[in-house]
């Protein structure tokens, strides 16, 4: 029987037992990060009765996961959906928090391009209408034509696109996305990410399933929908943050330390292993003596911080790692100027947003009586045009091209609100294998009690419940069981299910991991040799999964960035009641 926790919240009060045998921990596991993984490793630990620290630079638990409040606005960063077909995830979010802090939202967004707003996924009706019977009928010319005569180059993302909708389709609504996405033509980006995110998924299926919904009177087992038919999905009432704000109390509970603006400066290894974490806050140095050390802080400055410094070639590969960086612009305006979306792909050329968030969509908890707020999300490069432009001008930006969509008017924008988020994707470039393989093989065999976690922590595109999933197998691991977390992730076939969890995994070579990605799908698995590289390997012996989520697609860096040229917005068009 569940027994009540803090909060109000139910659940196993003791967290997952040790296995027999297991020795108690003398010195702390320092957990580095009080991000989805850092603090879903806290708790179980806490849970187990292992002593542990967590330490956070920022003054906000969550990372990227978390809910940013400004002014009594409430910003989801990316918009987050508690979906998912990992059996233990689900769990978990449901031990830290109790049922009415869940709403049961209705998954609606469309696609914005060339003035008209589809829905996605593509509905017929919507489409022929939006297109005209002559556009629809040459779509559907182009769709065949490609049955018979496929793209000659299958190996690129364009050309897995093309192959399932057609040129017309193509270029109508998923070219310019991506290439906002990830900053390079499609042609240049690898098939492997298409296959996976949008598996299962083509003009057919698109068109068949509302059909098939009609015909039947219901929808199919949502744990054997292709994710990105999902239709609805859970989200804790004031956003993501309020699940890791509930778990890091939870975590103190049970006897666990939460240290907020506290940073890690120095992993010290001695002798084969990790012996003390140094940490910083205030002015102030702090040396903690450690059994573990789970690290979901970025795997490029994990490396930097070793202490006697790691080998030349270890340091090469962590500098050799890059990231594509994100930020919102959330502009406040009446309710009625909202939409029903809870976000928006906008696949027109003219203006550089990617998305739009309705955050009052996803929850009236986030917005103010008779307001909504638009997340207007920007894909840039950290110190790029966009990401050092001021907060007004960037308010100006979003708020010029809100008009220019056509939601609203300028004069509607009440107020305006910037929030960056450097690091947000790890980007795949046609190296990272290797950088990652360096570094994580020397700390395998230099530092094996040190345990790299969650996205950042990997360099894997994870989503937020892959992340929580490899601190779970971690924590595993320290009471004695002995899990590959790098598996986690590379999943070949990630929307096909049985028992509505994940059943087959991709187990790829030891060359090096694979990891995630955005998109109107998101990005998914990648790797040069596709997703039969690997074998396939079935779930473990109790059902759980060995692969669990989706990569991002792999980017030559030979590829021309596109850079389209960007005004600094100002003056007398700026948006009034400015904030940031």
């Amino acid at each position: 029987m569940a027994s009540a926790e803090p909060n109000g919240t139910t659940g196993p009060p003791d967290g997952p037992v040790p296995p027999t045998g297991h020795p108690s921990l003398t010195d702390p596991v320092v957990v580095i990060g009080a991000g989805p993984a850092g603090l879903t490793a806290a708790r179980l630990l806490a849970g187990a009765g292992d002593p542990v620290v967590v330490v956070e630079a920022d003054d906000v638990v969550g990372g990227i996961s978390r809910t940013v409040e400004r002014d009594g606005w409430r910003f989801d960063i990316g918009g987050h959906r508690f979906f998912t077909k990992v059996r233990p995830v689900e769990e978990f979010w449901h031990q830290v928090l109790p049922p009415e802090d869940f709403l049961l939202r209705p998954r609606m967004s469309r696609i914005y391009y060339d003035g008209k707003f589809y829905d996605y996924p593509i509905k017929l009706g919507n489409a022929l209408s939006n297109l005209g019977l002559v556009e629809a009928f040459l779509c559907g010319l182009s769709f065949l034509w490609v049955r018979i005569h496929p793209p000659k180059d299958m190996s690129t993302l364009e050309g897995y696109i093309v192959s399932n909708y057609g040129w017309r389709l193509y270029r109508h609504f998923f070219k310019t996305y991506n290439e906002k996405l990830w900053a390079v033509s499609a042609s240049e980006i690898s098939a492997d990410w298409g296959a996976q995110r949008i598996k299962g998924m083509s003009l057919w299926n698109a068109v068949w399933e509302p059909i098939r919904t009609s015909v039947a009177g219901r929808r199919r087992d949502p744990s054997k929908q292709v994710t990105s038919l999902i239709e609805e999905f859970e989200y804790p009432k004031f956003g993501p943050g309020m699940m890791w704000e509930r778990c890091a109390d939870q975590v103190e509970a049970r006897g666990g330390i939460l240290r907020m603006e506290t940073a890690a400066t120095a992993v010290h290894v001695e002798n084969g292993a990790a012996v003390a974490v140094t940490v910083a806050s205030g002015g102030r140095e702090e040396r903690i003596g450690v059994s573990h050390v789970i690290s979901s802080m970025p795997l490029t400055a994990l490396a930097r911080i070793v202490e006697p410094p790691v080998p030349a070639e270890v340091l090469a590969a962590a500098g050799d790692l890059h990231y594509r960086d994100f930020l919102t612009v959330a502009l406040v305006v009446p309710e009625e100027r909202g939409f029903p979306d809870n976000w928006i792909y906008i696949h027109s050329p003219e203006v550089k947003v990617g998305r739009i968030q309705n955050f009052g969509v996803w929850s009236p908890y986030l917005v103010k009586d008779g307001r909504t707020c638009l997340g207007m999300e920007y894909f840039v490069f950290e110190g790029d045009e966009l990401w050092t432009c001021t907060d007004d001008e960037l308010v100006t930006l979003a708020t010029k091209e809100l008009a220019a969509i056509g939601l609203v008017e300028a004069s509607d924008v009440e107020a305006g609100y910037v929030v960056r988020m450097p690091k947000a994707y790890p980007v795949y470039d046609d190296v990272y294998r290797d950088n990652v393989q360096v570094i994580r093989r020397w700390f395998e065999e230099n530092a094996p009690n040190v345990h790299p976690v969650g996205r950042n922590g990997m360099h894997k595109y994870n989503n937020q419940d892959h992340s929580m999933y490899t601190a779970m197998l971690t924590v595993e691991n320290i009471h004695g069981a002995h899990h590959d977390i790098w598996a986690v992730n590379v999943e070949e076939e990630y929307h096909e299910t049985t028992d509505g969890r994940s059943a087959v995994s991709e187990s790829r070579p030891p060359s090096g991991p694979s990891g995630p990605g955005p998109g109107p799908s998101g990005p998914g698995p990648s790797g040069p040799s596709g997703p039969s590289a690997g074998t396939r390997t079935p779930p473990t012996g109790d059902g759980r999964p060995t692969g669990t989520g989706r990569d991002a697609p792999i980017i030559p860096r030979s590829a021309p960035r596109l850079v389209s040229p960007t005004a600094r917005p100002g003056g007398a068009d700026r948006a009034r009641n400015v904030s940031g």
